[in-house]
């Protein structure tokens, strides 16, 4: 399976609107400007977040994009799911019922063996991404993060952060 890259950006925007003081935002805009990638992609998915509650948006020209609850309540599930929809990353079409070694259909009562598999498999990528939060992501990324790239975060986010 393959996620489009909208998932990424969506996940690295969380993080850093998860470093805002209480009650600060921050514009598409700036978003963008921080990770240098594409102002009108990159609203889309901040657009997708919010709808799904994960973002909350505020308009107006000193409004922005603020976590809808706290980083410990949002789940890396929900910020892929909200980026890439619902839908399961495998669809069976049945083609065990057809071609020449094809029978009936009560030849086929249990299900296809490589749906399941895959379905257990979605299952568990899907139970793993359930159980981690954009705080315990946050957290990791502490511990990994060069202090440099943290000294200039904070300083580029109490010029950008809007109130």
């Amino acid at each position: 399976m393959k996620m489009s890259e909208g998932v990424e950006w969506a996940l690295h925007c969380l993080l850093v609107i998860a470093a805002l003081p209480v009650g600060a935002a921050l514009s598409a805009k700036a978003l963008a400007e921080f990770h240098g990638v594409s102002e009108p992609y990159l609203s889309k998915h901040l657009k997708a977040l919010a709808k799904a509650g994960v973002l909350v948006s505020s308009p107006g020209p000193k409004g922005g994009y603020r976590l809808g609850r706290e980083p410990e309540d949002i789940t890396l599930l929900e910020a892929v799911l909200a980026v890439e929809g619902g839908q399961p990353a495998f669809r069976c079409s049945e083609i065990r019922q057809r071609g020449p070694a094809a029978l009936g259909p009560s030849a086929y009562r249990a299900p296809c063996l490589i749906h399941v598999t895959m379905s257990e498999a979605e299952n568990a990528w899907r139970e793993s991404l359930a159980s981690v939060t954009i705080s315990q992501l946050a957290e990791r990324l502490q511990a990994t993060i060069d202090p440099r790239s943290v000294r200039r975060m904070k300083s580029w986010l109490a010029e950008n952060q809007r109130d």
